[in-house]
């Protein structure tokens, strides 16, 4: 499902028209946004929580070239998903595994 799908679903689901749905979902992601690149996180009860995580400095490797080189530390958005969420992809999941 990509942006213009979700925003036609939201739309339907909610009664909403698709302007109004596509409005909300953008706030939703400015507000995200910005409170994780502000280092807070935000929490959607049985959904999940967006979060910003440290990765430290480590060494890699040029795949072309096979040479090691020096990977800066970096902080990188991070998602992780609620018990809710967890329990009905599983839940799909297994359904889908068995067809």
């Amino acid at each position: 499902m990509n942006k213009t799908e979700l925003i036609e679903h939201i739309a339907e689901s909610g009664d909403f028209s698709k302007a109004a749905a596509g409005r909300a979902l953008e706030a939703m992601i400015e507000a995200v946004t910005n409170e994780v690149s502000s280092g807070g996180k935000v929490t959607i009860i049985g959904f999940g929580t967006f979060m910003a995580a440290t990765r430290g400095a480590r060494t890699g490797r040029n795949p072309k070239t096979g040479k090691e080189i020096k990977i800066a530390a970096s902080v990188v958005p991070k998602f992780k998903a609620g018990a809710a969420f967890r329990g009905v992809v599983a839940k799909k999941a297994g359904k889908a595994k068995k067809k």
